[in-house]
């Protein structure tokens, strides 16, 4: 597997991470633990050194599943966790609004170390940012816990570029966490210049288009209630044929590539810059391997202008979040 740095922090991770989210929260029920400790392990073997998870997935669980499963490869692993939830469980999938105040990320890194039996968590990301605490406030809270040696770097999610140079100015910003892939290129607007010229790393979470580019998904598919994505405008019936343009172009690049649609969405995203790496989650062992086969997928200059040229005539329909919570993102 081949390494890149996150940017100018000397972080280094495998290219491509493996985002675990789905294997306890969000993609329909939970799935079973024993098989995704395997799963995790296996994607070790395999030279992944990069995990996501967070306590809001589950809530808490998804930690716990990767703390077990990564227990036996300290040192040899990044794993990446992130607070700034308000865990109720109670409320909707458990989280009732933000909370970045410095007392309640404390809280967060001490609960989080415990759950993902670790002595410093590698990467601790805002998870979302809160209106309500200044970002200078939160960094200064990272800062201290770095000072502590609970934690080794700082990173956001879905801020946007005015809040990353804030935030960046009180603790240097390892990471900037955002969805970024061929249907969903809002990064490309401020976010990627401002990481590039702070020297910031970026993870594009959801790089597969929360499946949809996979080729798997068209407007016959039918999504669980427990299925975030049967909430989701862009996972209508409607706005997933009128999309079918996209994979359509897949499709045709990597019949030619000898690749799959999921790899040329992957090496895309590799092909931007050397400091971006994406986070695919899954909870099968052959989507593991065609993902991390991305990596030797070679997308030639003529090859990247062919898919932005034909990328850009494909207007894609549907929002990405319902209103509510998209308002929590880029602020």
């Amino acid at each position: 597997m081949q390494k890149r740095k996150l940017g100018k922090s000397g972080l280094e991770v495998s290219a491509i991470g493996l985002g675990c989210m789905g294997m306890s929260f969000s993609y329909g029920p939970p799935k079973d633990k024993r098989e995704m400790i395997s799963l995790i392990r296996a994607a070790v073997e395999r030279g992944v050194t990069f995990f996501d998870t967070a306590e809001a997935y589950g809530p808490y669980t998804n930690e716990e599943l990767v703390g077990e499963a990564l227990e036996p490869f300290r040192g040899q692993v990044v794993i990446a966790t992130k607070f700034g939830w308000k865990i109720d469980p109670k409320a909707e999938r458990g989280l009732a609004g933000l909370d970045s105040r410095p007392e309640h990320i404390k809280q967060v890194a001490d609960a989080s170390l415990k759950r993902l039996m670790v002595d410093a968590i590698d990467l601790f990301y805002q998870h979302r940012v809160d209106l309500e605490v200044p970002i200078e406030d939160v960094a200064g809270a990272v800062k201290d816990l770095i000072r502590q040696g609970k934690v080794k770097h700082f990173g956001l999610s879905e801020a946007a570029a005015k809040t990353i140079r804030r935030a960046h100015a009180e603790q240097p910003v390892t990471a900037v966490q955002s969805e970024y892939s061929l249907w969903w290129r809002r990064p490309e607007e401020d976010v990627l210049p401002t990481c590039e010229e702070l020297g910031i790393g970026f993870v594009p979470y959801s790089p597969l288009g929360k499946g949809f580019l996979t080729g798997k998904i068209d407007e016959t598919a039918k999504f669980d209630r427990t299925d975030f994505r049967s909430q989701l405008p862009r996972f209508t019936p409607e706005a997933l044929k009128a999309n079918q343009a996209l994979v359509s172009l897949l499709q045709e690049i990597a019949k030619r590539k000898k690749a799959t649609p999921a790899q040329i969405a992957l090496a895309w995203l590799l092909a931007q810059k050397p400091w971006i790496v994406p986070i695919p989650g899954t909870t099968k062992l052959s989507r593991l391997e065609e993902n991390l086969g991305a990596v030797n997928v070679e997308l030639t200059p003529d090859d990247l202008r062919e898919i932005e040229s034909a990328a850009s005539k494909i207007a894609i329909q549907g929002a990405r979040y319902p209103e509510e919570i998209e308002r929590t993102s880029y602020r």
